[in-house]
């Protein structure tokens, strides 16, 4: 990565952590601050993960561990309420690089494309619709609802993707490190074990 590409990547990392902007419009932004040409070459994904990694550690290591429980504990709710549709918890809170400005993304893998959002509609809970790129690249219904997380006393965004049950064979593979790009309610419950043990260790 050369010396550009690297001050993109710190800019963008700030921004992800600090105003909880997603990777893509951090790293534009970024670019545009730096007053770098628009043909810069931009930071690939795991290199701004590592940056905001990086960030969280020197910034936010007081803080940052007990939002992303917080924000956890939330999509595990969710993601129980949610089970017939097979929920995978994806995005920031997932990897574990999630603040309290963090979104909550969940991607449903549904027989019928309608059912979640009938589901939220019985369950009388208020959804914005709208229509966003999915893992696959194909353009899915995203159902965007607002939930009171109460341990940050505030509002956080939980966004519902919904999926073709088909999608749910390719949802597992590792990306290029090797690392799971999304998980199921046993693999967060798993994962969140893991995070209090070393709390614990670190205590």
């Amino acid at each position: 990565m050369d010396q550009a590409t690297a001050e993109i990547a710190h800019v963008a990392a700030r921004l992800v952590v600090e105003e909880g902007l997603e990777w893509g419009p951090a790293k534009h932004r970024a670019l545009r601050q730096l007053g770098l040409p628009a043909r810069t070459a931009l930071p690939g994904n795991e290199q701004l993960e590592d940056a905001v990694r990086e960030y969280i550690a020197l910034f936010c290591a007081d803080t940052q561990p007990r939002e992303l429980q917080a924000l956890r504990e939330l999509a595990l709710q969710w993601m129980q309420r949610l089970a017939e549709f097979r929920p995978h918890l994806a995005g920031a809170v997932w990897r574990g690089t999630a603040t309290r400005l963090s979104d909550i993304y969940l991607q449903l893998f549904c027989d019928d494309s309608k059912s979640a959002e009938i589901w939220l509609l019985n369950q009388h809970v208020s959804y914005e619709p709208s229509t966003v790129t999915g893992f696959t690249g194909e353009r899915v219904e995203a159902l965007s609802i607002h939930a009171l997380c109460r341990p940050l006393g505030e509002t956080v965004g939980v966004h519902l993707l919904v999926h073709d049950l088909d999608d749910l064979r390719g949802a597992l593979k590792p990306d290029a490190r090797g690392h799971s790009q999304r998980g199921g309610i046993e693999a967060l419950r798993k994962r969140m074990a893991q995070d209090a043990s070393e709390e614990a260790d670190h205590g």
